[in-house]
């Protein structure tokens, strides 16, 4: 028998009072519950509800007892109730109110309302039903987001107070409304000081309306700016700067904005002592050669301007290599420091002082209006540098060389005016040294010698006037001959021979070395290969490499060329480079060296010891052999200071593992001397002469 449906929506009659049934009493509970009770059948159909019912759903109770459970539901979610309700009659189980799910009920006027529901299953005269009890959740689910924004609060107030960055809110009318705690640490202010203040207060040099590149809350406008401290100092920062957008969550309306800070003090310290050392010479911190054409360009800009000259004064010191030599390199830094120090002493307010490099400085003289005063302030230079100084103990006085050229006479801009000083200062220096010269056109003659031999080198490389010879190297060890040094050789057509010293600074100065190197080395590998099997000896080619062959871009490509024509191992294959080439630029040399080092080739450094590098520069660099310089050779006694050098250098080379060749050996002295000391490799005159290919064969044989 089913129950009866009961009154309808509204009705206030009382129920008899005759004795209750199973029925009546069921309804009577429902009636009483303070939930939304509803019971369905397995098909869903609604057969029982109660007052709460009506009152939750907006329906009358004849209405809701017409209609299934899923009129009740809002239509996106009616699938996935079939599925749990057909899942339910299944496997009937109670399910507590609080442990049920919560859903969305759909009422008459079509809202939704958030509800929970517990289900308990009941069986009715053999029929299976589901008595749902419904809870309108909406005031439970306000109060848990007001919780979760006071959490949410809390939390953002916690991050932002621990935060190391400084953040400040400010209204669209960039009045602060907010400053977390490292805001106030930065800028010096209480959190009560900074709300109210005008944000473009704390930004120093900066508009009061500030440029925004953000032009929506997901867009973010970086940039380095000043703040200013409340002591008045300020803080350099990097602020970010974002848009709040509205509550309602659209781009249209900005609430405010958001910057973001942190100090970058330590950044544009660094950031500076960079630009210093880019400027600046590592030793001396004088301005290098980048600085002085800068400010050498500003000044000729000036001249031209007020009509007064400018001179470049370029000062070498004499004999710089001695001290090196006989004091050690630390000795001569130091003289280095103390004379770039001198100089500054010397030079006007308007004047400066740089060092290109080595033993190299410029005095840049302005305002020079009087010819007298100008010859006065030379002469107080030469005079003021020859004076004592004291490096490490030692007592030194140093000449220099000095080369002058004055605008617009001897040029118009900072490269010409510099190269004609160095010309004048080599004149200065070929005259005798302790001098100063000032540039005159007729200087300009061995410049033009130079152009000329250049272009009698271009035909003779064209005319194969240009030959290669070879010097034995042999082993102190056991006598024996291991390799050999190729040597460019010139002969004109009318039979004159060109020395080396006069052909190889004119190539490297027009950049013809490129095109006479790889001749060189092309020869040179294709004739090792061809001694090595008529003697049965595998030499070993030792090929010097010009500095410019170093910088040039395709010069690798080109010994690899040589070497896989020729077949000759690339370990068999040793390139010699001077000194000098460490002090032009480490970083492109160093990776070079490692290309090279990485084909199998060997390294030599050529003439160790004339230049301005020392063995520490080595200990930077992959070198396999280090050549000391006839010049040491020469005038090698025991006890001589030539002597202690050489000494010096083996023990050093040794220690670095690096093998060690003496050039220019020509005496049984000088060769049992070198054998002694643990020399390695030597050549020279008393081995042999450079030779042609053929008559290096026929001697070794």
């Amino acid at each position: 028998m089913r129950l009866s449906r009961g009154t309808s929506k509204g009705s206030t009659s009382a129920p008899p009072a005759v004795p209750l049934d199973d029925s009546t009493m069921l309804r009577e509970i429902i009636e009483a519950t303070p939930n939304a009770m509803v019971m369905v059948d397995s098909a869903g159909r609604i057969t029982l509800v109660n007052t709460q019912t009506e009152v939750l759903f907006d329906y009358s109770r004849d209405e809701l007892l017409s209609m299934t459970v899923d009129d009740l539901i809002p239509e996106r979610l009616r699938a996935h109730h079939d599925s749990h309700r057909a899942g339910f009659f299944r496997v009937p189980d109670r399910r507590a109110m609080g442990a049920g799910r919560e859903l969305f009920g759909r009422r008459r006027d079509g809202t939704e309302i958030p509800i929970e529901i517990g289900l308990n299953p009941i069986t009715i005269r053999g029929e299976q039903h589901v008595l749902a009890s419904v809870i309108d959740i909406t005031e439970r689910l306000q109060v848990q987001a007001i919780e979760s924004a006071k959490d949410a609060d809390r939390l953002r107030s916690s991050i932002l107070s621990s935060l190391p960055f400084s953040i400040i809110a400010s209204d669209p009318d960039g009045t602060i409304v907010t400053a977390n705690p490292a805001a106030e640490r930065l800028l010096g202010f209480e959190r009560g000081e900074l709300v109210g203040s005008d944000i473009a207060d704390v930004r120093r040099g900066v508009s009061r309306h500030l440029p925004l590149l953000a032009t929506r809350p997901d867009a973010v406008d970086e940039r380095e700016v000043d703040y200013c401290r409340k002591d008045g100092s300020t803080v350099p920062v990097n602020e970010a700067i974002a848009l709040i957008g509205s509550d309602d969550g659209t781009d249209s309306d900005v609430s405010g904005v958001l910057s973001v800070a942190y100090d970058i003090t330590f950044r544009r310290e660094a950031e500076e002592v960079v630009r210093h050392m880019a400027h600046h010479d590592f030793l001396t911190d004088l301005p290098n050669r980048t600085q002085l054409i800068d400010r050498l360009d500003e000044d000729l800009r000036s001249a031209v301007r007020t009509g007064r000259g400018v001179v470049v004064a370029l000062i070498d010191l004499d004999h710089f290599k001695r001290v090196n030599d006989a004091l050690g390199h630390h000795v001569g830094d130091d003289l280095l420091i103390k004379m770039a120090a001198r100089l500054r002493r010397l030079a006007g307010p308007t004047d400066l002082v740089a060092r290109l490099g080595g033993d190299e400085f410029v005095l840049v003289l302005t305002d020079i209006d009087r010819p007298a005063e100008l010859e006065r302030r030379i002469a107080a230079v030469m005079a003021a540098v020859t004076e004592p100084i004291t490096c490490f103990g030692h007592e030194i006085i140093v000449t220099v060389s000095m080369g002058l050229a004055m605008s617009p006479e001897a040029g118009r801009d900072p490269t010409t005016l510099l190269q004609h000083a160095d010309t004048a200062m080599y004149h200065a220096k070929s005259s005798g040294r302790n001098m100063y010269e000032w540039f005159a056109e007729s200087m300009l003659d061995e410049t033009n010698d130079k152009l000329e031999m250049a272009a009698a080198l271009r035909h003779g490389l064209d005319r194969h006037e240009i030959t290669v010879s070879y010097q034995p190297q042999v082993c102190l060890r056991d006598g024996t001959v291991i390799g050999v040094e190729a040597l460019a050789r010139w002969r004109t057509p009318d039979g004159r021979e060109i020395p080396p010293d006069r052909f190889i600074p004119a190539a490297e100065d027009n950049g013809l070395i490129i095109q006479l190197g790889e001749w060189v080395l092309r020869r040179a590998c294709a004739d090792v290969v061809a001694m090595s099997a008529a003697t049965g000896i595998p030499l070993r080619l030792a090929v010097n490499a010009s500095p410019r062959q170093f910088h040039d871009r395709g010069w690798l490509d080109v010994v690899r060329s040589c070497l896989e024509e020729s077949g000759l191992p690339a370990d068999r294959l040793e390139l010699e480079i001077t000194e000098g080439i460490f002090m032009e630029d480490p970083v492109h040399v160093v990776a070079v060296m490692s290309a090279i080092r990485s084909l199998g080739i060997g390294i030599v450094v050529d003439d160790f010891g004339t230049g301005f590098s020392s063995l520490a520069y080595l200990t930077r660099f992959a070198v396999d052999k280090i050549k000391i310089d006839r010049s040491f050779v020469s005038s090698l006694v025991p006890m001589g200071p030539d002597a202690a050098i050489v000494d010096m250098i083996i023990v050093m080379a040794h220690v670095l593992g690096m093998m060690v060749v003496a050039e220019g050996v020509e005496t049984p002295e000088q060769e049992k001397y070198l054998r002694d000391r643990g020399c390695d490799v030597a050549q020279g005159y008393r081995y042999s002469p450079a030779l042609t290919a053929a008559e290096l064969v026929t001697s070794v044989r």
